[in-house]
């Protein structure tokens, strides 16, 4: 069995790393192709290193553009590796650009499609990652699913059931797998924070960096919350442009992009993360910190009802009372099932089930 894995972005990494590992283990034949979406090396190099996963056979070198851009790149870039390989199957992860391109990409090849995170919905139809995630289910031919939730969606939108497979959150492997090594590093020292007396702050999805009106109106109530508890805010190069415009009001402390292991043990040792991430919106379930997510909508919903999490929206009122209500209170930590570290392991059974060229001629 030949399985093509293909990311292209930060948050796929994460996801596919124990992916490979756990096909490898099985004997399954892999090849990785990062598409480069992704190429500074603190978005991408460093993840490799710090994950333990091996470079990538094929680099596609596809770097920014527009979404039409980027995914188009990428098609032209990935086709003739498709057609040259002829994988059973390619597998994508997660909801970027390069998500969507790759399981077209596969699908007009007449290659198997499995997609690790199918089913996930917010409902949203402005954010670009919702039609990479639909479009991407609807082509693929193995939909690996985190939560019971992301199985409803898909069969609500008339998916066969045999096509769908709840293994768990992959992503959680990853996090559960580093833990301990991301603590042992000792981040806080550097940064100039300690344990238990921060909170984290990431932002970078359009909706909130890109328009100075909602930019201004998140940071006035960071701003406010700060003088409660200082924050700490990592900030992505998207956000940057505009931030630097705006500039921080007092008891927020910025630094560029972490790594993964830096920013995981911050994650875990901070009082209260507000962020935009649905990676983030996982991790902080998994690791039982209290999470205020700066959106009106979120296509990981259990990590409402069954994790840490809370909607709040941009409002800068609303945002500074929850987040004076969880300092006050805190939450009750819960983790969803098959969130245990083993998603992999199901999701490479699955794959060769399913995948595997018969015998003989």
């Amino acid at each position: 069995m030949h399985a093509l894995c293909v990311a292209g972005a930060r948050p796929n990494f994460m996801k596919v790393a124990p992916v490979v590992r756990a096909l490898e283990d099985r004997g399954v034949r892999v090849t990785l192709v990062h598409t480069g979406q992704h190429y500074d090396p603190v978005m991408s190099d460093v993840f490799f290193a710090e994950l333990g996963l091996r470079a990538p056979d094929v680099h596609l070198g596809v770097g920014s553009g527009s979404h039409a851009t980027q995914t188009g790149q990428v098609m032209m870039a990935l086709e003739p590796v498709v057609g040259d390989l002829v994988p059973d199957v390619v597998v994508v992860v997660g909801d970027v650009n390069s998500t969507m391109a790759a399981a077209l990409v596969a699908a007009k090849a007449g290659v198997r499609v499995a997609h690790v995170e199918a089913g996930l919905r917010s409902g949203d139809w402005s954010m670009p990652e919702e039609i990479n995630r639909v479009v991407t289910d609807r082509v693929s031919d193995v939909l690996l699913a985190p939560s019971p939730d992301a199985v409803a969606n898909l069969r609500a939108e008339g998916i066969a059931a045999e096509r769908i497979h709840l293994v768990g959150n992959v992503m959680v492997d990853t996090l559960l797998a580093h833990l301990d090594r991301a603590l042992a590093g000792d981040p806080f020292a550097r940064l100039g924070v300690q344990p238990g007396g921060y909170g984290l702050v990431t932002l970078h999805r359009p909706a909130n960096v890109d328009d100075p009106v909602v930019l201004g109106g998140i940071l006035d109530a960071l701003g406010r919350l700060a003088a409660e508890l200082p924050l700490l805010f990592p900030v992505h190069p998207r956000t940057r442009r505009l931030l630097d415009q705006l500039g921080l009001p007092p008891g927020i402390w910025t630094t560029g992009p972490l790594g993964y292991l830096d920013f995981v043990a911050l994650e875990a040792r901070a009082r209260l993360v507000l962020t935009d991430s649905g990676g983030v919106q996982e991790e902080t379930t998994v690791l039982g910190v209290p999470c205020l997510t700066l959106r009106d909508n979120t296509e990981r919903p259990i990590t409402l009802t069954e994790g840490t999490n809370a909607l709040v929206g941009r409002d800068p009122d609303r945002i500074l009372a929850e987040g004076r209500r969880v300092l006050r209170r805190g939450v009750e930590p819960r983790r969803p099932a098959l969130w245990d570290g083993h998603a992999a392991e199901r999701i490479a059974a699955v794959l060769v089930a399913a995948c595997t060229p018969p015998d003989g001629p």
